[in-house]
C-alpha cells in the first residue's frame, strides 16, 4: 500500500501514525429496575412466563434414523430451572442459568458467558410424537430425542357390506 492510500485510510479512521492501538473492553450500563418493577419480574418468574431480555440458547438439531434429535449446552443450568414444551409440530426450551458468584464489572477481562433467563422455540421440518419424546441431560448437554410421526404407515381397512 503506498504512502498517500496509507494515510488515506488512517485520516479516514481516525487514527494518526504515532497513536498505537490499544484494546479496551466493551462497557454495558446496568439498568437498575425500581422495587415496583423488580416485584413484576418475580410474579413472572414465578408465573413461568420469560421477558423479553433473554438469551436464545444454541441448538443443535438433526435427524437420525426415524429420530428427530435436538442438542444444546446447558451447564449450569439445575433441571429445575429448565422448561421443556413438545407439540407435534414444535419445541420450545426455556430455563435459566444463575451465576454462583457475583463479580464485578470492572473485574471482567472477558465476559462471553450467558447469565439469566434464555430461550429457544425450534419449528420442526416434520410431524413427531410428542407422547414418545424423551429428554436426556449428560455432561451439560440436553439432548432431546423426538420420534417422526411415519405418515408412510398407512393401515388398510376393509370395507364390511351388511
Amino acid at each position: 500500500m503506498n504512502n498517500d492510500t496509507k494515510k488515506f485510510f488512517e485520516k479516514l479512521a481516525g487514527v494518526s501514525e504515532q497513536e498505537e492501538f490499544e484494546p479496551r473492553l466493551a462497557k454495558v450500563a446496568a439498568v437498575t429496575p425500581t422495587q415496583e418493577e423488580d416485584e413484576e419480574m418475580e410474579d413472572e418468574e414465578q408465573e413461568g412466563d420469560f421477558e423479553e431480555g433473554e438469551g436464545q440458547l444454541a441448538i443443535d438439531v438433526y435427524q437420525m434414523g426415524n429420530d428427530i434429535i435436538i442438542e444444546a449446552p446447558v451447564a449450569g443450568v439445575g433441571m429445575d430451572d429448565l422448561d421443556l414444551e413438545i407439540s407435534p409440530e414444535s419445541v420450545a426450551i426455556r430455563g435459566k442459568r444463575d451465576q454462583r458468584e457475583k463479580i464485578a464489572d470492572n473485574d471482567y477481562l472477558y465476559q462471553e458467558c450467558y447469565w439469566g433467563k434464555f430461550s429457544r422455540s425450534i419449528i420442526l421440518p416434520q410431524e413427531i410424537n410428542p407422547d414418545h419424546a424423551t429428554a436426556t441431560f449428560k455432561n451439560g448437554v440436553l439432548r432431546i430425542t423426538l420420534p417422526k410421526v411415519n405418515k408412510q404407515k398407512m393401515k388398510k381397512v376393509k370395507v364390511r357390506f351388511e
